[in-house]
């Protein structure tokens, strides 16, 4: 099957109230695992590579890229790539050679009028060369001295109004709202502001991205979607998954040293947990 946009898998969620899963991947096994999943439940998925795993591939964005192009084309369900969470304007620039239809913009970090200017130059840019972007926007701090808050920290929250000038001036096509949710977690203890996503969703006419869902028990995600979240971004369920997976193999099969053996376990169970985020996110 051909590769899909994001923007068209984004859209249609939106208009059909659910959301997409995204899920980050850093190997050929991921990758696997996530379109592996996807057709078991015969649902479209996004493939994510993040800047940091481009680092992790000793900075080169294209091997693991073709790898995802490949696989995507060989699919029996639709799949999108997307660049997500880019600092560097650098590897931005490489998207759409490298088989992107879609590029997360990471500015997030800056000061309000900072985040709004690189974004803005990134969209720009992005949108001459017909990708999609998304970026995201939490509650900066500031004031009083203190240093801004990273949209991705505990604590951190999206302003409505902030969001809907920023949306506006940016020309962004989707938005990733900070509502309680945060990246890396291993526990699934999050609990969201549903009465905050509740009032962006009503602000902003773009589609709503959450991060960090990785930590977010199931009924929270499936209110985070009933409230106008329409992609679902996951990276580090799957890593869980795998390495639990390969941790049991290994202290079972002390002797094994053929990689392929606890490699495999590792996917399927990564393939389980794509199966089961995308049965969460199209609860009723």
């Amino acid at each position: 099957m051909p590769l899909v946009t994001t923007g068209e898998l984004v859209t249609r969620a939106a208009a059909a109230r659910c959301a997409v899963a995204a899920f980050n991947v850093i190997t050929l096994e991921h990758v696997e695992a996530v379109i592996a999943g996807a057709e078991s439940v015969s649902s479209p998925v996004v493939l994510q590579v993040s800047e940091n795993a481009v680092k992790f591939r000793y900075g080169r964005l294209l091997p693991l890229a073709r790898a995802a192009v490949a696989a995507a084309e060989r699919a029996a369900v639709p799949v999108a790539l997307h660049l997500d969470h880019i600092q560097s304007d650098d590897l931005l620039r490489q998207a759409p050679d490298a088989g992107f239809s879609s590029v997360m913009y990471d500015a997030a970090r800056l000061p309000y009028a900072d985040n709004l200017a690189a974004t803005k130059a990134a969209a720009d840019w992005a949108h001459a060369q017909g990708l999609w972007i998304e970026a995201e926007l939490g509650r900066l701090g500031g004031k009083n001295g203190e240093p801004p808050l990273d949209a991705h920290a505990p604590g951190a929250r999206t302003d409505p109004a902030e969001a809907h000038a920023f949306v506006t001036d940016s020309g962004v096509d989707a938005l990733a709202v900070a509502v309680g949710s945060s990246h890396a977690m291993t526990t699934r203890t999050a609990t969201l502001d549903h009465d905050l996503l509740k009032r962006l969703a009503a602000t902003l006419d773009v589609p709503l991205v959450l991060h960090g869902s990785s930590g977010v028990p199931d009924d929270e995600l499936t209110a985070a979607v009933a409230g106008g979240i329409a992609k679902v971004n996951v990276g580090t369920a799957l890593n869980i998954a795998m390495t639990g997976a390969i941790r049991e193999f290994l202290a079972a099969h002390p002797e094994a040293v053929d990689s392929r053996k606890y490699l495999s376990v590792g996917r399927e169970a990564m393939a389980r947990a794509v199966a089961d985020i995308i049965g969460v996110l199209r609860a009723p």
